[in-house]
């Protein structure tokens, strides 16, 4: 059983940074995708970027190009989003979640393509 946990989240001012954390326990493999999504009050959720376990590729929605950064601790098990220059559009409980045996062509931004996700952490950005 594979279980995500975010934490990090919090209210922060337009212009300021955060930094999420998600833990992952149980299935990463080589194949591993992790990504991000977040979802906004009445909207749907979408993808905020994603990371190759093995590898290392980045991929980034154009709204958070250039200041959001994704990173892993490949011993830790661990995945960061580092935000900065936040926004209040930006406002949104931020989920994690793996995709665990994703494939070759695969660029993180399927919703329906992740196997577990975290319970989320509220990121909210006030103006």
């Amino acid at each position: 059983q594979v279980q995500l946990v975010e934490s990090g989240g919090g209210l922060v001012q337009a212009g300021g940074s955060l930094r999420l954390s998600c833990t992952v326990s149980g299935g990463i493999f080589s194949t591993s995708i992790m990504g991000w999504f977040r979802q906004a009050t009445g909207l749907e959720r979408e993808f905020v970027g994603a990371i190759r376990w093995s590898g290392g590729n980045t991929y980034y929605a154009d709204s958070v190009k250039g200041r959001f950064t994704i990173s892993r601790d490949y011993a830790k098990n661990e995945m960061y989003l580092q935000m900065n220059s936040l926004k209040p559009e930006d406002t949104a409980v931020y989920y994690c979640a793996v995709d665990r045996f994703s494939t070759a062509r695969a660029t993180g931004n399927i919703i329906s393509d992740y196997d577990y996700w975290g319970q989320g952490t509220q990121v909210t950005v006030s103006s």
